[in-house]
């Protein structure tokens, strides 16, 4: 059986580029793999939080992923900054990791911006501390998105030069895990960009926490062009939007994108918004539902969060322990 290992950071709302791309992949992995998920805190602070709101996050964050169907009996589920292994593990990969190859990874250009002086070395190192993540915890296989697969190949390459550094086959180099229809979930506002919690506007993306009348609503106003569905999948070609609304209701109805086509080519958007609606909100009204329960749940959270950082110290702290016989820490 691959043990897996991903994270998720506590910054805002579960979207449905979220549940698509990301969470519904994992709790099909419940039964068939060692699964193990992280809130992502440590993480989060590689810029400026509120210390209040970082805490509501967490708790938030935790909800909704038991809400989306993840099973803290089946997985394990926990804040990564309860299990201390990962920053430990973090340093001694830093001195590992080379600098030419942080200077390669494109996500830090992106998110500093033109203010690169002023960002914190956390956001500059925090590839390693991905790095550490994973291979605190052995693990075989990472679920990620497209833009997150340079992370993963600094991860191989770390576990691989600590391997041959101090002549150990501690870490497994992780293998990507990339599967499922609708990997790569675009704005509702622009068939160009990904789905994003930080697009300023909220039309841009469906929340886990709306309602018919909201999701209906946004639906209805996406961003669409004038010609009719096509018969075929070539005819998506150079229609952004379109294909972005096609595949959202091949990924929610579990079927083709062909399928959907088959059923909607030669109809209007009038026509297919409104069945694409229902189906989301048929998709989406149980997880809202779960979500509105559990997040009022301080107490059953706070155990959920205490036993899935006590299970997945039971993993990461034999581990560490590994990693300081081989670089000589203990004997």
């Amino acid at each position: 059986m691959s043990r897996i290992f991903s994270g998720i950071q506590p910054t805002g709302n579960l979207h449905l580029g979220n549940y698509l791309g990301a969470i519904r992949n994992w709790v099909r992995m419940q039964d068939a793999h060692e699964c193990i998920f992280s809130v992502v805190d440590l993480h989060a602070i590689t810029v400026a939080q509120d210390p209040a709101t970082l805490r509501r996050g967490i708790h938030e964050m935790t909800a909704a992923l038991i809400a989306a169907g993840l099973d803290p009996e089946r997985c394990v589920l926990f804040p990564q900054s309860r299990v201390r292994v990962h920053a430990e593990l973090a340093w001694v990969l830093m001195c590992t990791a080379r600098v030419g190859w942080l200077n390669r990874m494109t996500q830090f250009k992106e998110k500093s911006g033109k203010d690169r002086e002023g960002a914190s070395v956390g956001l500059y190192t925090y590839p390693v501390l991905q790095a550490a993540d994973i291979l605190a915890y052995k693990a075989t296989h990472v679920p990620v998105g497209e833009d997150q697969k340079q992370h993963l190949e600094l991860a191989r390459d770390i576990a691989i030069k600590f391997n041959n550094d101090m002549g150990v086959e501690l870490f497994p180099p992780p293998e990507p895990v990339i599967e499922g229809p609708a990997t790569r979930v675009m704005s509702l506002r622009d068939g160009s960009s990904k789905m994003s919690k930080s697009d300023p506007s909220d039309q841009s993306r469906i929340n886990l926490t709306d309602d018919a009348d909201t999701i209906a609503a946004k639906v209805k106003r996406a961003k669409t062009d004038p010609d009719a569905l096509p018969s075929e999948a070539a005819g998506l070609a150079g229609r952004p939007e379109a294909a972005n609304l096609v595949n959202l209701m091949a990924a929610l109805t579990d079927r083709s994108i062909a399928d959907v086509l088959a059923e909607f080519g030669g109809k209007g958007f009038g026509a297919f918004k409104p069945a694409l609606a229902e189906v989301m909100v048929t998709r989406l009204a149980p997880i809202t539902s779960r979500f509105n329960e559990l997040k009022n749940d301080d107490v059953a959270i706070e155990a959920i969060c205490a036993r899935g950082a006590e299970r997945a110290r039971a993993i990461a702290e034999p581990v560490l322990a590994e990693v300081h016989r081989a670089v000589g820490f203990v004997a």
